[in-house]
């Protein structure tokens, strides 16, 4: 089936009882059992939940991977990750990742024995060099938060596969509409489904996918075991938004596009980020990888105080953390997603405090423009 098609349908069925056709929500924390041992495949609400087993059916169908598995948060998500790994392991991870993983790598899991270390990861060579002889896992967002560095998925995974390396793809900026790590040899991908998967800046959660048995058995039990699984109201909000995924995702885009070239002809710009444009290092990769390039922009200002100013001028954009949404953000990283990353290393990748982070809606484009034009009259 098309894309669209497996965003409304992939599933989901009519609910047995009623004929419903949009899955209902299960609001239940425990299921009847006839006797001790003999119930009809539910237990527990943690354990089971029919909301929440449409929503992994349908994200595993659209990421065109076997299983995956809903949890609280994309950091949830990413904390079971590290159940792969444990004490003496090495992990290998872009240099340039959200603030929160960098956070819950550095400060809690280091502290666990697991030894990370940040590298390019669009550097084959350094990829390489990297690999140690208990190197893991390989995590990587491709493109990156803020900065959006391309990572070659195929080059990377063939590499892993080769040294027995599980690697890992944050897919949270392109959403499974634009890119597919899986068919690429991604063994896992993750989403923060906070973002655009569920696009309606309305709920919190994260979500796994991977067509490895292994690998799913694993992280299914950790979902269970530690708990951190997303309410049955987060799942059925965030189904009903796949259903709309595609046209989203085209409208995000279509924005995007059009703000990067306006704002590439604008003298305050010293720097602009965004792999739909020719000028980008990594067009080419992109255009290979991905089917679109995102909503995501990030320009550098080349003077802070300035970047302060006009980030509380935008009427139309909102400065708030987080992306995805409908409604178009503005952010300042360096003071917002990605505070918790140390200064020299924001700089060293070029995280400046005068870049600032588009997450463009889909409004109307004029209006978007428009916008921009005020908050820079200063």
């Amino acid at each position: 089936m098309g894309f669209s098609t497996d965003a409304i349908h992939a599933g989901q069925q009519p609910d047995p009882t009623t004929g419903a056709v949009m899955t209902p929500l299960y609001l239940t924390s425990t299921y009847a059992q006839e006797a001790i041992g003999k119930h009809k495949g539910y237990e527990y609400g943690r354990t089971h939940n029919l909301t929440r087993a449409a929503l992994e059916n349908n994200i595993a169908a659209l990421e065109k991977g076997k299983y995956g598995i809903a949890f609280s948060s994309g950091l949830a998500a990413t904390q079971a990750l590290m159940s792969l790994v444990k004490a003496g392991d090495h992990v290998l991870v872009s240099n340039n990742v959200y603030g929160g993983t960098y956070r819950l790598f550095e400060t809690i899991y280091r502290d666990y024995g697991i030894d990370f270390s940040w590298i390019n990861t669009n550097d084959f060579g350094e990829v390489k060099n990297s690999i140690k002889e208990n190197t893991k896992l390989i995590f990587f967002e491709t493109p990156t938060n803020p900065m959006m560095n391309l990572t070659d998925i195929k080059l990377l995974t063939d590499l892993a596969k080769e040294n027995n390396i599980l690697t890992i793809v944050d897919n949270t900026f392109m959403s499974p509409y634009f890119q597919n790590p899986l068919t690429l040899g991604a063994d896992i991908v993750m989403h923060s489904s906070t973002k655009y998967i569920n696009g309606h800046s309305d709920i919190i959660g994260g979500l796994i996918i991977t067509s490895s048995d292994k690998v799913f058995q694993r992280l299914k039990y950790v979902q269970n075991a530690a708990g951190a699984v997303p309410s049955p109201f987060d799942c059925w909000l965030t189904l009903r938004a796949t259903k709309t995924l595609a046209v989203r995702m085209k409208q995000h885009n279509e924005n995007a596009i059009q703000i990067a070239e306006y704002l590439s002809g604008q003298k305050y710009i010293k720097k602009i980020y965004y792999p739909g444009l020719k000028n980008h290092p990594q067009y080419e990769l992109a255009k290979k990888q991905m089917r679109g390039f995102g909503g995501m922009i990030s320009v550098d200002l080349g003077d802070a105080g300035f970047a302060y100013k006009i980030t509380e001028k935008f009427k139309v954009f909102t400065l708030a953390e987080s992306l995805g949404g409908v409604e178009s953000l503005i952010c300042h990283p360096a003071s917002m997603t990605h505070a918790s990353v140390p200064k020299e290393r924001r700089e060293a990748m070029g995280l400046t405090d005068s870049l600032i982070r588009f997450s463009v809606g889909i409004e109307d484009i004029e209006d978007l423009i428009a916008d921009i034009d005020q908050a820079v009259q200063l």
